[in-house]
């Protein structure tokens, strides 16, 4: 009898064991839907050409992060040290950024209408450096920006100026 019981417990178990290995097998044959298919979803704060978006909560405080971007995308044209008592073009202008950052308008407040050529660079220089810093806390922003410009072409914005002699 015991015999008898020991013999019976090995088929169950051999049973179970073949029935496990055989679900193993089979659910090895499905595969699940690969994340690889679908085209990846890319938000405006995953994408790489995209800057770091700014944690400025006022559009005072947001100006001096768009001025830092606005330095970095154009190192070699900035004016380095003070600048001289006499500049060729002094202009401001208002510039309208959605909230990722993207450049929606320019308004010129003071427009250097003596110097035409510098209205022109100045408003290239901004869409170029766009897209600027996403405004995480305040959406939408306008900023205000006056632009110091030198006879030789190099500029400091007056966020970041080092002031003059």
């Amino acid at each position: 009898m015991v015999l008898q019981s020991l013999s019976r417990r090995r088929t169950l178990w051999l049973g179970s064991s073949l029935s496990l290995l055989g679900l193993g097998w089979l659910s090895g044959c499905s595969t699940p839907p690969s994340a690889s298919t679908a085209p990846p979803r890319v938000t405006p704060q995953d994408d790489p050409l995209r800057p770091t978006p700014s944690a400025a909560r006022h559009p005072r405080e947001y100006r001096t992060d768009a001025a830092r971007h606005l330095y970095q995308r154009n190192r070699e044209r900035i004016f380095s040290g003070r600048l001289p008592p006499l500049l060729y073009a002094v202009g401001v202008v208002r510039v309208h950024l959605s909230a990722n950052g993207d450049l929606q308008d320019i308004d010129w407040m003071r427009q250097p209408k003596h110097a035409p050529e510098v209205v022109a660079e100045i408003e290239r220089t901004l869409r170029e450096a766009a897209p600027f810093p996403a405004a995480r806390h305040l959406g939408a922003v306008t900023y205000t920006e006056t632009w110091l410009w030198h006879k030789s072409g190099r500029f400091q914005l007056d966020t970041l100026t080092e002031g003059q002699t």
